[in-house]
């Protein structure tokens, strides 16, 4: 696969070639701009799936609404800057006044139709957003006519490339419309035209249960992760459904001092009494209920963490956990956001570069044949002959059916290693010591070779795990090719 240099020459090329002014002028400067962007993530879903709640973890802040308002309705992008600012795109583009309520950041339209907006756009001072563009996207089975049609829309247009390099898809419960969107993707994943890669997440995670286990609020949801990954409906897919609880984790970004306080408070109460308040929201914000915190503020903590996520961090402090710090560090990791944002960075951030420079060339390949002009062949033949190298997005694909293929867990794991889930350079897809010389990365990597090759060999495999071999020996191949022997 080309990387950003090679992208960038073939990209300059195009443009001198075209001129200023000409037809796809506009999109060539598009793919050069591209080039020097950050990763897009896109979060999808179905309507109250919790896009926004896990965004507003990612970020740290509250800078999404969660509530059903207009803005909801439309795609939102989330970018670095240097200072909160706010726009909305439809005839034109217009700046919009940036305000908070309690802290959160609260999106107004100005009155501007929903069916006249294409898009808003949000400028944030956040580390992740210096490393990833996320970009919002409306509910799919929405009532509201048009609304789910414009997240298809963007991320599957009729007539055009997904903007999107990364789908993170969030399910609560499986809906038609989820499978048919996830259904196209694939298809056009497979056609050159969709996303780079898709990360399925089983969202509100903290919902499914975990009363039995205050500690661990996800541990029902690991078992309806596992089958989601059965699901027939879901099965052609090959999604790996990751749970996570965005509720959990944006409060562990954003715990405030006085919520560890009276959280602090209630882990005072004894277990019985607090159990028996914590059997239904009604019960634990009467304010007749005899409890440490007064009622408001009992209101807003479980509106805030929810059931779960009081037992949770109840349990904690209970367990020895003595300040806000550590506290919000274990909602975090409790709710699956240390994990998924792994997922991201390891699958996606670490091959960030490779993405966009394929993701510039798929534009530069479409501007090629659209605007088709004599002097550009051989331009077009270099383009196709780097998009040809797919290796990378098989790794991806592989690394989401693993769970479902039949090979042992310890081969899954090497498997996995191999295929740069631990990071793309080769010691780390190899279980090697960082400073590894060349001559023992070899080595390893031929024997890792063999390995997958004999594997691959075996009859008795199905089809997820015979391409799960092949793709880990594709792998070794390629760590052979760029290391020297001695």
């Amino acid at each position: 696969m080309s990387g950003p240099a090679g992208a960038q020459r073939l990209v300059r090329a195009a443009r001198a070639e075209y001129g200023p002014g000409a037809p796809g002028a506009t999109e060539l400067a598009a793919c050069e701009r591209r080039l020097h962007e950050p990763l897009r993530v896109a979060l999808a879903g179905t309507l109250k799936a919790g896009k926004s709640t896990l965004l507003n973890a990612l970020v740290g802040e509250e800078i999404a609404p969660s509530d059903a308002t207009e803005c909801t309705r439309v795609v939102t992008w989330y970018r670095r800057a240097d200072a909160p600012r706010v726009e909305v795109v439809a005839d034109e583009r217009r700046p919009l006044p940036v305000r908070r309520t309690d802290g959160r950041l609260t999106l107004d339209l100005a009155g501007i139709a929903t069916d006249r907006v294409r898009q808003l756009e949000v400028g944030w001072p956040s580390a992740l957003l210096g490393d990833y563009t996320v970009i919002d996207t409306p509910g799919m089975s929405s009532n509201t006519p048009g609304v789910s049609e414009r997240t298809r829309q963007l991320l599957a247009p009729d007539d055009g490339i997904c903007p999107a390099d990364v789908v993170v898809y969030l399910l609560h419960t499986v809906h038609d419309d989820d499978v048919a969107l996830l259904r196209l993707l694939r298809e056009r994943m497979a056609a050159g035209t969709g996303p780079l890669g898709v990360v399925g997440v089983l969202s509100r995670a903290d919902e499914l249960g975990g009363a039995d286990d205050p500690a661990d609020p996800l541990a029902a949801a690991r078992a309806a992760s596992a089958a989601l990954a059965a699901d027939p409906a879901l099965a052609a897919l090959h999604t790996q459904f990751l749970p996570v609880s965005g509720r959990l984790a944006v409060r562990g970004r954003t715990l405030r001092q006085r919520e560890f306080q009276a959280l602090q408070a209630l882990s005072a109460v004894p277990p019985a009494d607090l159990a028996a308040a914590l059997i239904s929201t009604g019960r634990f914000t009467a304010p007749e209920r005899a409890l440490p915190v007064p009622a408001p503020e009992r209101v807003r903590l479980i509106e805030d963490f929810g059931v779960s996520g009081i037992r949770f961090a109840v349990a904690m402090i209970r367990a020895g956990v003595g300040d806000a710090a550590t506290l919000a560090e274990n909602l975090v990791r409790a709710g699956g956001l240390t994990d998924l944002q792994h997922i991201v960075a390891t699958r996606f951030g670490e091959r960030n570069e490779q993405l966009k420079a394929h993701a510039a060339l798929r534009g530069l390949d479409r501007v090629l044949r659209r605007y088709r002009r004599p002097g550009t062949e051989q331009l077009a033949r270099e383009v196709t002959a780097r998009l040809a190298d797919t290796h990378t997005f098989t790794e991806l694909r592989t690394l989401a059916t693993l769970p479902g293929s039949r090979l042992t867990p310890a081969d899954r794991d090497r498997a996995a290693a191999l295929l740069g889930d631990h990071g793309i350079s080769a010691p780390r897809r190899l279980g090697l010591a960082p400073d590894a010389p060349p001559a023992e990365i070899h080595r390893t990597a031929l024997r890792a070779l063999r390995y997958w090759r004999d594997r691959e060999a075996d009859p008795r495999h199905d089809p997820i795990t015979a391409a799960a071999c092949r793709a880990a020996a594709r792998s070794a191949e390629g760590v052979i090719a760029r290391t020297p022997a001695r």
